[in-house]
């Protein structure tokens, strides 16, 4: 079953139309890929992706676990947008060794290699994509991305998703905010993790809450940290926890 979900966008409107919704400037996304999220009024995450353009096409790849939702969202702020969108038979493929013909670069980092569009079957190369999640503080879509997430705690900064240049969008208030008049008190951070504990193991210190453990790695993770807290050794289960 296709872990992806390609949704095609077609229509006068369709530029501007994704312009005033997502995180990132999505103006320019001929012969490239465009990291990018959509948010809640509130600044929190509803669906992160990617945009390209083929031909007079824009195309939006998501998880498929966010798929329909992410289409029904569109469809909601759609009104009387000159904008259709509609599911494609295209799948995703996608590695790290040489890249075939009609493949984009991964935007947000180059160890993650290529991505393609075709009606080929959804395929990699066999990379162990969480050993460069984890090595870099990469969050996944329903792991380390969710409901509560802010996405500069989520260091989409970092991985060029958003764009404080372009103008409003959705959530524009809140992120900007947080950029420009706060300091990150949260966030995500990479750990050392003794020995594999299960996804979502609270961390502790000192027997008080400090965050969440996230993806694993060859000894090191993906962590949900509160900075202030996250001092010296901790604990998540069984494991001993060091911040990076």
């Amino acid at each position: 079953m296709p872990t992806r979900h390609i949704l095609a966008l077609t229509g006068l409107d369709t530029d501007h139309f994704l312009q005033g919704l997502t995180t990132n400037d999505v103006s320019d996304i001929d012969d490239r890929l465009v990291y990018t999220a959509i948010l809640t009024p509130q600044g929190k995450y509803l669906a992160d992706f990617f945009v390209t353009r083929q031909g007079d096409t824009v195309l939006v790849d998501v998880a498929a676990s966010l798929g329909d939702m992410l289409e029904k969202r569109l469809n909601m702020y759609r009104l009387r947008a000159k904008v259709e969108i509609e599911k494609t038979g295209l799948n995703a493929q996608r590695g790290t060794g040489p890249a075939p013909t009609g493949a984009l670069a991964d935007p947000r980092h180059p160890d993650l290699g290529w991505r393609r569009y075709s009606t080929e079957e959804e395929s990699d190369d066999g990379t162990d994509w969480d050993a460069i999640r984890v090595a870099h503080c990469i969050p996944e879509t329903g792991i380390e991305l969710g409901p509560d997430t802010f996405i500069l705690e989520a260091g989409f900064e970092a991985l060029h998703g958003v764009d404080f240049k372009k103008g409003c969008y959705v959530g524009q208030e809140v992120t900007a905010r947080m950029k420009h008049k706060t300091e990150l008190r949260k966030g995500l951070s990479r750990v050392s993790v003794s020995a594999p504990v299960p996804v979502g193991t609270e961390i502790t210190a000192g027997g008080k809450p400090v965050g969440t453990l996230f993806t694993q790695s060859d000894g090191a993770g993906i962590a949900y940290l509160r900075f202030d807290r996250a001092q010296g050794e901790m604990q998540a289960g069984t494991a001993r926890i060091l911040r990076l």
